[in-house]
């Protein structure tokens, strides 16, 4: 079980999608950790310098396609 999750769904645009991303990458170069606000807390990550990246893409035949990303360390 874990101590603390956040499991946060939310329907943008790919443009909108695409600058999250890159807000997190770029938090991710240049800081040793990312921060994230819920609920009116502000959560900080650590994140070490070497992590496991895992990319998995999901073809569906009815349009229910899913790029995954992940980080683990």
């Amino acid at each position: 079980m874990s101590l603390f999750d956040i499991d946060d769904a939310q329907r943008m645009s790919r443009e909108e999608a695409a600058a999250r991303l890159h807000a997190l990458a770029d938090a991710l170069a240049k800081n040793n950790s990312v921060e994230f606000q819920r609920a009116g807390r502000l959560i900080t990550v650590r994140v070490p310098d070497e992590v496991d990246l895992k990319v998995e893409v999901e073809l569906g035949d009815e349009g229910g396609n899913e790029l995954e990303v992940e980080l683990t360390w």
